[in-house]
């Protein structure tokens, strides 16, 4: 990108986002001026991949050509741009680390930023592009805090420092895992704070905007013509004979291998989605992040997400691991559906689907690796889901004598429409959802598969036969209304739900059927017409009065629209799984698949987080990101639809 007339509102509505490995990252806009509470430079998981503090938010600079000054940082106070540094930004690259540059006809300097893969290490590059010495002062503004949290002048967060050859060593408070600065210039201490940064995405999103950061003082360098210095931040020591060169070196060559495709747009993309795959501490394993910024490992999007990520990337021995991990937490037939930020809480259950998608992810293992040892070590486990799915576990969860599955009761919320505000459930379904209707059947029919694949014997194969038949037998009448399409939830107390909603495309989707050709060619009808945007499926039919437009406002607003109305990219994958097996896989329609992926691919390299896809978009016109920046099932999404519009349909999805 490169900007002859940098405008505010454009650079700053442009983010970025570097990861290491471990949950933690770096992340701002591109004049570096921090719009939400989740920005920083170090944002560092203390319990990996949870526990992030947001230690230091920002380094400012200054440049001095010759008798002229010019400081470089963006920050906003209130109504106030000070200082405006974006005006003297030429240019931007995502490709393969964040990198902004700054000039006029006195000077050029860039400044790139990494991470240091598997190290709660942030490396920043300054290079002089000019043809003149410059002089360039560093002004670190520090943090201490949760990164939920916000932070103001207090008196026991007094970043007490030390010099140690090379680094600066920050002590934020008394016990605290101290702050390391590595440099190569010269530091002058000048102890201040800088008082209320406007953060204007917290204002967007009802939250309070005003933070305080620390400035422990300048550092001073001098920088010859092509001449690059190095700054790292960092959580711990850094020996004198680290060569921050061959860091970064090591970090593109690691990219590279992620990247490794011959299409452009599909490399990036996969290194896009190999942020999401972290360690996780407590399991010595891995796992799988939901989202960034603010999100951790849930179920749910672990195991939708994990398919296009890990298992169709032929990442095997991370597929392996992200299973065991989640099987570790197995408890009453169910899997986590969130593991809390704090290593002191215990991880929360209230999902329904996560574990019914588990048996999707193990089939798609199987047909990619063919691994049927590890397969076989997985079915007690799923012997222990599904008989506890059968007689019942937590949430009122249980088989009707129509071989449904019932779930919900008081204020839970299981399904992924899962807003809730206090005690008002926004979308309630209670009830049999028709999702999990069909994952509930795939599951059943994709145990059968896999115990006969390992040649186990057991005596749930049978019930779980019968059970499948018996859901298929009602699944009709229950769900296929007289309009054409799927109920969203259907109760046995009250009328069913018949609200338009996306959640009816697994059942065209999914590899076992329960519908006939010519009715899910009326139920993608349906989808097509009332839900459908090139950037996602609308969560409800415009028309509905509950319908939202708008994904903005404080939490309230915020989940009043989450799934009434608002889009979300990660259905596009099912959607058209489902339109391509309908409507027949054609040179044709891959070529329309690959048309359909151009809005996403601009909002990818143009809009929003550059190298990201955002979790939602506005129901009423979609265009800006909305939710998280970077979401792991979104960028899933889109290496589905690459992977259609180049492979076309894949026959084992079509049972």
């Amino acid at each position: 990108m490169n900007f002859t007339a940098p405008n505010f509102n454009e650079l700053t509505s442009k983010e970025w986002i570097v990861t290491n490995g471990l949950g933690s990252y770096a992340s701002s806009t591109i004049c570096g001026c921090n719009t939400r509470r989740y920005h920083g430079l170090l944002v560092a998981s203390y319990n990996p991949p949870t526990d992030r503090k947001v230690l230091v938010s920002k380094i400012d600079e200054t440049v001095y050509a010759g008798d002229a000054i010019y400081e470089l940082g963006t920050n906003q106070f209130g109504d106030v741009i000070n200082p405006d540094g974006f005006k003297l930004i030429t240019g931007f690259e995502r490709k393969p680390f964040p990198k902004v540059s700054w000039g006029n006809d006195a000077f050029r300097l860039s400044k790139t930023i990494f991470m240091v893969f598997e190290r709660n290490t942030t490396v920043l590059e300054y290079k002089n592009e000019g043809k003149k010495t410059i002089r360039l002062d560093l002004n670190p503004l520090l943090n201490f805090r949760d990164y939920h949290s916000m932070m103001h002048e207090n008196s026991q967060t007094d970043f007490y420092h030390s010099e140690e050859d090379e680094y600066i060593v920050f002590y934020p408070e008394y016990g605290a895992v101290p702050i390391y600065l590595a440099h190569t210039g010269a530091f002058v201490p000048d102890r201040h704070w800088y008082k209320n940064f406007h953060y204007e995405r917290e204002s967007y999103r009802g939250l309070d905007a005003a933070e305080d950061a620390f400035s422990p003082g300048k550092i001073h360098l001098e920088l010859q013509p092509g001449e690059s210095t190095f700054v790292a931040l960092s959580l711990r020591e850094h020996a004198k004979d680290q060569n921050f060169a061959q860091w970064k070196e090591n970090e593109i060559q690691r990219l590279k291998k992620t990247g490794d495709s011959a299409d452009d747009f599909t490399s990036d993309l996969l290194t896009s989605g190999s942020q999401f795959i972290v360690q996780r501490k407590s399991t010595d394993s891995h796992s799988l992040l939901a989202g960034y910024h603010w999100f951790t490992d849930w179920g749910r999007d672990t195991m939708i997400a994990m398919r296009p990520l890990c298992i169709d990337t032929g990442k095997q021995a991370v597929s392996k691991s992200i299973i065991r991990t989640f099987l570790e937490y197995l408890s009453d037939g169910m899997l986590p559906n969130r593991f809390p930020d704090s290593e002191n809480d215990e991880p929360e259950y209230n999902t329904i689907d996560a574990t019914l998608w588990l048996f999707v992810v193990l089939y798609d293992y199987h047909k990619k690796f063919k691994d049927s040892r590890f397969i076989k070590e997985t079915i007690p486990y799923l012997e222990e889901i599904i008989t506890n799915y059968m007689d019942g576990t937590r949430f009122g969860i249980h088989q009707t004598d129509e071989g449904f599955i019932y779930g919900g009761k008081g204020i839970s919320q299981l399904t992924w429409m899962d807003a809730r505000v206090g005690d008002k459930v926004v979308t309630p379904r209670h009830g049999c959802p028709v999702e999990i209707q069909a994952l509930w059947y795939n599951a059943l029919h994709i145990f059968i598969e896999l115990v006969n694949i390992c040649d186990v014997e057991t005596t749930l194969e049978k019930r779980a036969g019968q059970s499948a038949k018996n859901l298929k037998k009602h699944f009709r009448e229950r769900f296929l209304n007289s309009d054409g399409y799927l109920n969203d939830v259907i109760h046995f107390e009250k009328p069913a739900d018949v609200s338009i909603r996306p959640n009816q495309v697994y059942v065209l989707s999914l590899p076992y059927r329960l519908l006939n050709k010519t009715q899910e060619k009326k139920v993608l009808k349906v989808i097509t017409e009332k839900l459908y945007t090139p950037y996602g499926l609308r969560t409800l039919d415009t028309e509905n009065s509950e319908f939202k437009p708008v994904y903005k406002g404080g939490p309230w607003e915020r989940d009043h629209a989450y799934h009434q109305g608002t889009v979300w990219p990660f259905l596009l994958g099912d959607y058209f799984t489902a339109w391509l097996r309908i409507n027949g896989d054609t040179a044709k329609n891959r070529r329309f698949i690959a048309s359909q992926l151009e809005t996403l691919k601009e909002h990818f390299y143009k809009r929003d987080c550059i190298h990201g896809v955002s979790e939602i978009f506005d129901g009423g016109v979609p265009g800006d990101g909305r939710g998280t920046i970077q979401q792991a099932w979104s960028v899933g999404a889109l290496l589905k639809m690459a992977k259609l519009s180049r492979n076309g349909f894949d026959p084992d999805y079509s049972r």
